[in-house]
């Protein structure tokens, strides 16, 4: 974008100067606040047209961000689960004096048992 082309289709030419001793192109036109044109020295006339001016500039001259080609989001459904675990036969008071793993090694047994 000719930043000196543009101020001449606002009418506003005369401060071609100043955005050229400022640095000022198009890749910072977009950052450029009230506060910064003061500084630069412009009155509130001019401040308010280029405001206005960058404001109206089509959206593709302002960087666009691009999300990272990644998996899909999840779009299962999620569902609370509730477990209950009821001890029915007695079978805690069963396994305790045949320690960690005895109940299971007794059911196993009588599995082998039944084939």
């Amino acid at each position: 974008m000719d930043i000196g082309g543009w101020l001449q289709s606002l009418g506003l030419e005369q401060y071609e100067a100043v955005f050229r001793e400022n640095a000022i192109d198009a890749d910072v036109l977009h950052d450029l606040t009230e506060d910064h044109l003061r500084e630069m020295g412009l009155p509130l006339g001019a401040r308010l047209k280029l405001l206005k001016a960058i404001s109206a500039l089509a959206p593709s001259a302002e960087p666009t961000v691009v999300a990272p080609a990644g998996p899909p989001a999840d779009t299962a459904e999620r569902r609370q689960v509730t477990v209950m675990f009821a001890d029915l036969v007695g079978s805690t008071a069963l396994s305790e004096p045949h320690g960690p793993g005895g109940l299971a090694r007794g059911h196993f047994g009588l599995s082998e048992m039944r084939r």
